[in-house]
């Protein structure tokens, strides 16, 4: 058995997801508006994207900055839009105003995907209590990533969290895989790696110009060649 990691990278268009996918990405991250932290790319976008990249694309539900779900119907109308376009992996995660997930927004947004994979992306490095969000979550169909840097500061805060989860795996609420993403160095691979951690996630590692720039393949690739 192959114990090649993923490695994901953020996309914003398709020059992003050409450069992503040169550089040896195993999977992208749709998303736009990075000002407000990355919210649901157009169709158009991503059916461009599809027609470009032949690796998976998980893509972004979420509509406002923050982690409130707000119109649900209108999150539920663009999940199916998307997948009336081809969409079959996506990224989503709502929290209540009490810091616990927004169980209501996820199932209402989950039953319009039928079944698709899905990340619970960082919203669950704010939640008031991770262990039980996790619980309440697992069950969830399609659920099979929690994209998390252990700590709202990061992964240099959250390391230990990391670390900890990992160990955890299999127990309930352990059992989705955990992608390693905010803040994310390359510094921070060995660590992880021998915690067992096999996921990774990058955004802005991937822009040596930063976000007003676009994803370098080479950058794409140092990460690659680091995580065999």
């Amino acid at each position: 058995m192959s114990n090649r990691a993923l490695l994901e990278v953020i996309a914003l268009d398709v020059e992003d997801a050409v450069a992503a996918q040169a550089g040896g990405a195993d999977r992208l991250e749709l998303v736009t508006d990075m000002a407000a932290d990355g919210l649901t790319p157009p169709r158009e976008t991503f059916a461009a994207i599809r027609a470009a990249v032949d690796i998976p694309l998980r893509v972004m539900l979420r509509r406002t900055d923050g982690f409130a779900a707000g119109r649900v119907d209108l999150l539920v109308a663009q999940a199916r839009e998307l997948r009336a376009e081809g969409a079959r992996e996506f990224v989503l995660g709502f929290l209540t105003p009490e810091g616990g997930p927004d169980l209501a927004a996820v199932e209402a947004v989950v039953a319009e995907l039928a079944g698709c994979r899905w990340t619970f992306h960082r919203a669950i490095d704010r939640a008031a209590d991770r262990d039980q969000a996790r619980k309440a979550l697992a069950d969830l169909p399609g659920l099979d990533t929690f994209l998390t840097a252990g700590s709202a500061a990061g992964v240099d805060a959250g390391l230990p969290v990391l670390v900890a989860e990992a160990a955890r795996r299999g127990e309930p609420g352990y059992g989705a895989r955990i992608l390693v993403g905010g803040g994310l160095v390359l510094d921070h691979l060995p660590a992880l790696r021998e915690a067992g951690i096999d996921a990774f996630h990058i955004g802005g590692a991937a822009r040596p110009s930063g976000w007003s720039g676009p994803v370098s393949a080479a950058a794409v690739a140092e990460w690659r060649t680091a995580l065999g």
